[in-house]
Order: C-alpha cells, then structure tokens, then sequence
C-alpha cells in the first residue's frame, strides 16, 4: 500500500527506523537516564515516521487534483497541521517529562537524515532484494 502512495515512502521509513537504531545503540551507552533517552528517541522516530506518511499522502492527493485541473489548498494545511502536531508532542513530552526532548528532536531529524540517504538506501535494499530473488552472484 505505502508503494502505491510514493514510490520512495518504504524506503524513507526504513532509513528513518534505521537512523533510530543506531542512535539507540550508540547513544544508550552514554546517557545515565536510558528509559527517558529510548521514550524521546522513539517518540521522535514514530513522530518523524508519521510525517513522511503523511506528507506522501498529501503530496499524492495535490497531485491528483492538480491533474484534474482543481486548486486546493489542502497541503498549506496538512503542512500546518502537521507542524502544530509536531508542537504538541514535543509539548506533551517536555510538560508531562515522559522522555528526553532533546533526544526527541534527534529522533524527528531522522526524517531528515532518511531523506538525505534514501538513494544509498534504495540501492541497498535492491542489492539485498537481487540478491534474494536471484541467489549470490
């Protein structure tokens, strides 16, 4: 389903759970709060995780009227919404201290990062994906 919306969106999700296992793994041994560290780091994740989806269902949805010849102004407020939701978990977890915030932000870069690496991360998968499919070369 995700492939039907954008192409690159499993790819981009696999970098982004990726980037979170690694900052997990590296950064657990140097914090002394690791519960709050691996709430924050997590949250940032499935945040950043959720942002993507819904950008490429945005993204799909203005291209779609855009090709029917309607204007729509629905990206401008999915864009908005999106950062006001955004500000809300950032919000909820520093009010209520149920992870790091700091951490969290990391894990919200993770977007970025993914975004950034998501050639290298094509190409990998499709290297593992030849080699299954086709057996070692």
């Amino acid at each position: 389903m995700l492939r039907r919306i954008n192409q690159a969106l499993p790819e981009l999700l696999a970098g982004i759970v990726l980037y979170g296992v690694m900052l997990q793994v590296i950064g657990i041994w140097f914090v002394s709060d690791k519960e709050q560290y691996s709430i924050g780091l997590w949250a940032g994740v499935f945040l950043a995780m959720g942002m993507a989806v819904n950008m490429a269902i945005v993204i799909f949805d203005t291209v779609e009227e855009m090709a029917e010849g309607r204007s729509s102004r629905r990206a401008s407020l999915y864009a908005a919404l999106r950062y006001l939701a955004v500000v809300l978990a950032f919000g909820i977890v520093g009010y209520f201290k149920l992870g790091n915030v700091i951490v969290m932000f990391a894990g919200v870069m993770g977007l970025k990062v993914s975004a950034y690496l998501q050639p290298l991360t094509h190409k990998f998968l499709a290297a593992i994906q030849k080699k299954c499919l086709h057996g070692k070369d």
